[in-house]
């Protein structure tokens, strides 16, 4: 790998963090949001890695900073290379002693693979070990010593076959477990859009598998959209299966796109939905992220975007002060939201029974809760500025405090000693 020469910016920005020390994501998804790539952070730690090459935290630190780059194949071969060296990592704590030591159960990959919970504890008094296994080897390292487990592996088709040898092991874990792998999948994309259909209150638009050779027809015009699927017409979603951040996810409005869609994204097999308009009357499209956390929904942002598929960094919340206003009074009113949606929210912890969830959803027309996606892997985090976001600490402050509360109040009970936790300055 070639080593480029460090920047004074990336010299000053090295040296705000050890990166002899495993560093997680969250200072590196805290420098993306306040606008620097990495790119000089990223040369550091070639330097150093290319200086001590037995060093995995120094490769896996690497491997996150190029994800986060989206140089996603190379991120991924930095990687396995850290992981073949040492499977165990452990993010101490900010706050000294720890009060509580969650083991985490991770799978190697993107990083939207796993539960990114250093981005919520952040100067916490919980040290947070993550533990990588695969289903070839599930615990090949010595476990450590732990206070609280938390399967933190998203749930993918890929995964699946692991929750299932995890679910046997967990239940005979010897402290608690945070989102037990026997639940995880209720909030695979295909699993919930059935498990949710037809709740009170909430409407999901049922994610249908098909395959290139159905669509094909479709394209080609030898058969319907209806006749594929029955009830399915135009305009429809389409993503290819297992894709996850929005990779190939389309809107196709008639055949003629089809023809395109296909042309360009082409996999064996994809899922299909009805496109719900949910744009409000000034033609704009609001997004919410909620954390859901023991069952309780705590706002994390509001996107608007004119484009029917919004994403925060994309929808110019940065650049357009009255969407942030527009965001502020939606966090200030949330308890409103909350009322209107009750029953659709008690559904979705109660059929899928995590303990830790996100929830990007918006409104449909007829009032309801409409749900786009449920997944305990959602970044959540409170690094915007607040010069721009006077708004949201305050917000983020509560979500922050539910899931410490959560992880303590979880391993607390099981041993039967008090938590003595102070609400700490995070």
């Amino acid at each position: 790998m070639q080593t480029l020469p460090i920047s004074p910016a990336g010299q000053a920005a090295s040296e705000n963090f050890d990166a002899t020390q495993f560093l997680g994501l969250a200072p590196f998804l805290r420098m993306s949001i306040a606008g620097d790539e990495c790119t000089d952070i990223a040369q550091e730690l070639v330097t150093r890695a290319q200086q001590n090459p037995d060093d995995a935290v120094l490769w896996m630190n690497l491997s996150t900073v190029i994800l986060c780059l989206q140089r996603t194949e190379l991120g991924l071969t930095i990687q396995e290379q850290a992981l073949a060296m040492q499977q165990v990592y452990t993010l101490s704590a900010a706050q000294q002693p720890a009060k509580l030591r969650l083991l985490m159960l991770m799978v190697p990959g993107t990083l939207s693979a796993n539960v990114p919970l250093d981005c919520l504890l952040e100067n916490s008094d919980i040290e947070l070990i993550y533990y990588y296994i695969t289903p070839e080897a599930p615990f090949e390292a010595p476990i450590p010593e732990h206070d609280l487990l938390m399967v933190g592996i998203s749930a993918t088709t890929e995964n699946l076959f692991l929750l299932q040898q995890l679910e046997s092991i967990t239940r005979q874990w010897p402290v608690p477990v945070i989102n037990a792998p026997q639940h995880i999948p209720s909030s695979e994309r295909h699993t919930a859009s059935t498990l949710l259909q037809n709740q009170p209150g909430l409407t999901i638009a049922q994610a249908h598998p098909v395959t290139f050779s159905a669509l094909s027809a479709v394209a080609e015009g030898k058969i319907t959209l209806s006749s594929t699927l029955s009830g399915s017409d135009f305009p429809v979603i389409l993503r290819p299966a297992g894709s996850h951040g929005g990779h190939g996810l389309e809107k196709v409005t008639r055949q003629e796109e089809l023809v395109s869609y296909l042309t360009r994204v082409q996999v064996e097999d994809y899922f299909l939905s009805q496109f719900i308009d949910y744009s409000n009357a000034d033609g704009q499209f609001r997004k919410y992220r909620i954390s859901l956390i023991d069952g309780v929904p705590y706002a994390c942002h509001m996107a608007i975007s004119s484009h029917w598929m919004v994403h925060y960094v994309n929808a110019f919340m940065y650049e357009d002060q009255k969407k942030r206003e527009e965001e502020a009074t939606f966090l200030n009113n949330f308890g409103e939201f909350v009322a209107r949606h009750q029953q659709a929210l008690k559904a979705i912890f109660e059929t899928t029974r995590l303990d830790y969830l996100g929830i990007d959803c918006s409104e449909a027309p007829d009032g309801s809760l409409l749900v786009f996606e449920i997944d305990p892997a959602m970044v959540v985090h409170a690094m915007d500025l607040e010069v721009m976001f006077p708004h949201k600490q305050v917000h983020m402050n509560k979500v922050k405090t539910a899931c410490r509360e959560l992880l303590l109040s979880r391993a607390f009970a099981h041993s039967g000693a008090s938590a003595d936790a102070p609400e700490g300055k995070e």
